[in-house]
Parts: structure tokens; C-alpha cells; sequence
């Protein structure tokens, strides 16, 4: 389904992820349920299994997979330009509060606020519906019903770095073994506006960087060269979204002195206020350190892997999903997301949200606007934080 790219369907696109990127709060795990909503049940510009395999896809490569996840939407839609233009719509807005914020308010606290508190409860309401979408189409049957089970219980259980990629991996051989010889089915076959060759070549850069820019550190002692390389790594090495790469954030620039502890702390509550990827924060720090211009460097580095790595497999993703053996592990890897994505329900999302019976009312009512009556999420999202503002005063 390849549509000539106009002006009008980049703006148009531009237009779609920006909004998203200025209502979807909550985290990666609430941006999917956004991009679900928006691209699947709304505009229906791809189906539920496509976009299924996108995510299983995304959980795969390092990186912030909600974001990849909307650069891949976009390259479906208008080829590498249209990856480029639903990053930038889905990202500058927070980037761009987050390096205001580092410039002029270091000092203020966000934690406690009523209406930060009210989007916390949004991102419930948005999560479950998302979350009730999908388990009901990945997880038809028993067996994966109990991948689903083995998925969500371990990674509640074992919350690590490594604990969400290797129950995707575990689950992809228990899906190759249950479900290889499972019927085929007609699947509707994507034709990407980018070659397999620009696909190697974005892998091969993707390693290159990776090894070089250590080097390339040491050899001329540059700071920003330092900056670029430090959130470079952090951006290529981390699983499993953005509160994962904090810790490895920290470790690179508080001991170093780059930034201070206290500095760190206060854009983290700044980077849970706002809508889009936590990914972002790499902009506050960046600020902090060199100004707006670190900021955008910052920005520009930790964010550069996820785009290599989703340009370079999606020429590759028609071929892979549709060999029986690689079907069978995505089959497998689809009901262990939907097992990841109730166990980040209940936590971080669940448990930092739902503290009062108000609150669970409160996310009730938010979930029936968005369900039964089907408003849009913008409409949600002003509610939740006019909501939780009143709340506060309670």
C-alpha cells in the first residue's frame, strides 16, 4: 500500500506526531498505546499484526522503542523523510521544554505537582486500553496466553536491564518451536521506500560508530567530542526504553563532574512532566552542561542509533516476518510484548499513579471518556491534569 510522498502527506504527518508528541504522556509503554489508537484504530494506516510485529520488532533493537516505533510508522508512510519528519514532530516538543527548563528553571520541582499527578492517572486509563487491544489479538490461545504469563511474571519479578530482552529472546524460541509450523496466513506485505543496500549501510555505520568514537575520544581530548560519543553508547547499548538509561546516563557525567547530582535529579522530574520520550532528557543534561547547542548535540546522539538501527531492519522486515520460522519466533515475541506491557501497567505505571481509592475513580472515569465514549486524547489529557490539580486541593 505505497502512496507517492506529497508536501501534504509530510505535513500531514508532521502534523499527527507533533500532537502526539505534545499529549503522550506516561512513557513508552503509554506512546504505544497512543501510536495504537492514532495509527491503527483511527487513521488505520497500518493493521493490528503490522503494527504488532513493528513493536516485536522495536522491543528487539537498543534504543527508545516507542520512538522507533513512530519513525518506523513514518517510513511506511512517506519513506526516509517521513521517519525523519514523525521523529521530529513526536520529539522537539519536549526537547524543546527541556532545554528552556535546564536554561531557566533548574530549580524548580515538578514532583509534587497536581497536575503532573493527574497525567500519571491518564497514562493508566491510556495503558489499559491499549493494553486490552492488544492481549486480545496477541494472545488468542493458551499457549500464548502462557508466554504472555511466563513474560510478565519474570519481568516483574526480575526488574534488570537485561531481564525484558531475554524474555523476548526466550519467548522467540519458544514461538519458533510451538508455532513453526503453524498456516500460513495473508499478510499484507509492506513495499519500503529504502533499499536493502541503505539498510547495510545504516547497520554498518550503526557498529562503526560505535567502535570509533571511543577512539576517536581519546585521541583528541574534545569535550564535545566526549559529549557525542558518552550519549552515543548510552543510546546504543540500553533495552528496554527510557528509565533504563538513566542509570547509565548518571554513571557517565555526576562522578565525572559534568553535572551535579542535584542537577540530575531535578531535570528527571522535569523529563516526567513532559509528553514524549524520556529519551529527551538527554537534552536537559546536554544544556546544562554547553548550553542549547549541547542540548541539540545531545539530542542529536542519543537519538542517532534508534534511527540507524530501524532504517537498516526495516528493509529486511517483509522477508524476515514471512518465513515460517522467523513467523513462528515474531508469534512468540508478540504474546511475551503483550506480557511486558502488563507488567509495566502495574509497575512503574500502576504503582507511581493509583495511591488513593480518589485516584483509581478518578482513572475509571478517564479510562470510560477514552473507551466507551471515545473522546480524543487531547480531551483526556486536559481533563487528567485539570483533574489532578483539583484533586490536590482535596
Amino acid at each position: 500500500m505505497k502512496e507517492r510522498v506529497t508536501f501534504q502527506t509530510l505535513f500531514q504527518l508532521l502534523l499527527i506526531s507533533t500532537r502526539l508528541g505534545l499529549t503522550s504522556f506516561g512513557g513508552p509503554v503509554a506512546h504505544l498505546g497512543y501510536f495504537h489508537e492514532e495509527y491503527v484504530r483511527r487513521r488505520k494506516w497500518i493493521d493490528e499484526k503490522t503494527y504488532a510485529d513493528l513493536v516485536a520488532l522495536c522491543q528487539f533493537l537498543p534504543g527508545p522503542a516507542s520512538s522507533q516505533v513512530g519513525i518506523g510508522i513514518g517510513v511506511m508512510r512517506a519513506g526516509t523523510i517521513g521517519g525523519i519528519v514523525s521523529f521530529i514532530g513526536f520529539t522537539l516538543p519536549s526537547v524543546l521544554v527541556l532545554i528552556l527548563f535546564a536554561l531557566a528553571v533548574q530549580s524548580f520541582d515538578a514532583g509534587n505537582a497536581g497536575w503532573l499527578q493527574g497525567l500519571k492517572i491518564v497514562a493508566v486509563a491510556v495503558v489499559a486500553h491499549a493494553i486490552l487491544g492488544m492481549a486480545k489479538n496477541l494472545t488468542p490461545d493458551l499457549n500464548r496466553k502462557a508466554i504472555a504469563l511466563l513474560a510478565l511474571t519474570v519481568t516483574l519479578l526480575w526488574q534488570t536491564t537485561y531481564s525484558q530482552i531475554l524474555v523476548i529472546l526466550i519467548a522467540g524460541i519458544i514461538g519458533y518451536l510451538l508455532f513453526k509450523e503453524m498456516p500460513a496466513e495473508q499478510k499484507k506485505s509492506f513495499s519500503f521506500p529504502i533499499s536493502k543496500k541503505f539498510g547495510a549501510v545504516c547497520l554498518i555505520l550503526f557498529f562503526g560508530l560505535l567502535l570509533l568514537l571511543p577512539i576517536l575520544r581519546e585521541a583528541t581530548q574534545w569535550g564535545w567530542m566526549a559529549m557525542f560519543d558518552s550519549f552515543y553508547r548510552a543510546g546504543s547499548l540500553v533495552f528496554g526504553g527510557g528509565h533504563v538509561v538513566l542509570p547509565l546516563l548518571e554513571r557517565e557525567f555526576v562522578p565525572s563532574g559534568w553535572i551535579s547530582q542535584e542537577d540530575f535529579l531535578a531535570g528527571y522530574g522535569a523529563a516526567q512532566a513532559v509528553p514524549g520520550p524520556l529519551f529527551t532528557f538527554a537534552a536537559y543534561l546536554g544544556a546544562v552542561m554547553n548550553g542549547w547547542s549541547g542540548g541539540l548535540l545531545a539530542t542529536f546522539a542519543i537519538f542517532l542509533p534508534a534511527f540507524l538501527l530501524i532504517l537498516g531492519a526495516l528493509p529486511f522486515w517483509n522477508q524476515l516476518r514471512q518465513n515460517a520460522s522467523i513467523k513462528g519466533a515474531l508469534t512468540g515475541v508478540n504474546a511475551a510484548v503483550a506480557g511486558i506491557l502488563i507488567s509495566a501497567f502495574y509497575f512503574p505505571i500502576w504503582t507511581s499513579s493509583i495511591v488513593e481509592p480518589i485516584d483509581f475513580a478518578f482513572a475509571a472515569i478517564l479510562f470510560s471518556m477514552l473507551v466507551f465514549w471515545k473522546l480524543p486524547p487531547w480531551v483526556i489529557v486536559l481533563t487528567g491534569a485539570i483533574g489532578g490539580t483539583i484533586l490536590s486541593y482535596l
